[in-house]
């Protein structure tokens, strides 16, 4: 079976702890118990987040020299080897030697008119008091919005179009090698034109990137493994329900939190109504009971409505 695992933020911090290197090589540790037994039986491609890191290191860049910031696609790229690095290093340590492990850099072309552009709503970065994002809108002139009782940084997030490594991401599964791509959704370029690419400040959104990269690679099992048990109907609220399995039609029909479950749920759909594939959502450390169909929320052309666990 071919899978692609979308990793979460929790895969290297979980909220609210500090962003050092020991918390995040502790977490990487647990996703690669939570991977290593998939990786031993099946085809694996790895995707993960980057959002705490990224925005760290642009607040850094900022620190340093506010006129010369790294723009976001160069950090997306430093993110997708730092993270890859620590995953592989963990799955290594786990896996026996005939199960080789690859991390690439990964270019995912967006649209240069697209609407997200004009409309920046992904957060990065830590979270910040009031009087904290106020004075980062003015010294740094970034955009702010609410998280919660605090605030962060949000910066474009156009929809992917077209994954550039795709042909060697192939080769390097068809070899028998568990490859790590795609990390914080790729880092996102443009092109102009003359055809000729471009890299573009912005943060693609992972698990959308993730569901372009699974429909690509003709994967039977899209995974997005987070901090949260499964998907939930009337989230917050004493009579919220787990959803065991459920069909893209049902689903559609329910709103769900933007900037949480909503671009899950939308990436596990668009993954099952183009392949016909299943996709599942649930705690990282259930990646194969989610599998199994004993954990998580699978979602699949075959469920018809949406099925509650008592």
């Amino acid at each position: 079976m071919r899978i692609v695992a979308a990793l979460g933020g929790n895969a290297l911090l979980r909220r609210g702890e500090a962003l050092t290197p020991e918390n995040q090589r502790r977490n990487v540790q647990a996703a690669a118990a939570a991977l290593a037994p998939l990786a031993n039986k099946h085809e694996l491609i790895i995707t993960h987040g980057n959002g705490p890191q990224v925005g760290l290191l642009a607040l850094q860049g900022a620190a340093y020299n506010p006129d010369e910031s790294y723009p976001l696609d160069i950090l997306d790229a430093e993110t997708e080897g730092m993270i890859g690095y620590l995953i592989e290093q963990e799955l290594r340590n786990r896996l026996p030697a005939s199960r080789r492990c690859a991390t690439l850099l990964t270019q995912i072309e967006v649209a240069a008119d697209d609407p997200a552009f004009a409309a920046p709503g992904k957060p990065i970065g830590p979270v910040y008091s009031g009087p904290a994002a106020d004075k980062l809108v003015k010294d740094r002139g970034w955009q702010i919005a609410r998280d919660g009782e605090n605030y962060r940084r949000v910066v474009p997030s156009p929809r992917p179009r077209r994954i550039l490594e795709l042909d060697v991401i192939e080769l390097l599964v068809a070899a028998g090698i568990i490859v790590i791509c795609a990390g914080g959704g790729g880092i996102p370029v443009v092109r102009d034109g003359q055809g000729r690419l471009a890299g573009v400040e912005a943060v693609i959104d992972k698990d959308l990137a993730s569901a372009l990269l699974a429909r690509e690679l003709g994967a039977d099992l899209f995974l997005m493994l987070t901090d949260v048990d499964a998907v939930y109907l009337d989230w917050g609220a004493t009579r919220a329900r787990p959803v065991r399995a459920a069909s893209p039609e049902a689903l559609r029909k329910i709103i769900f939190a933007e900037g949480s479950m909503a671009p899950k749920v939308e990436a596990a759909c668009e993954f099952v109504e183009r392949t016909g594939g299943r996709a599942g959502i649930g705690r990282l450390n259930e990646a194969g009971n989610i599998l199994k169909g004993t954990a998580g929320t699978l979602i699949s052309s075959d469920c018809h409505g949406i099925h509650c666990r008592p």
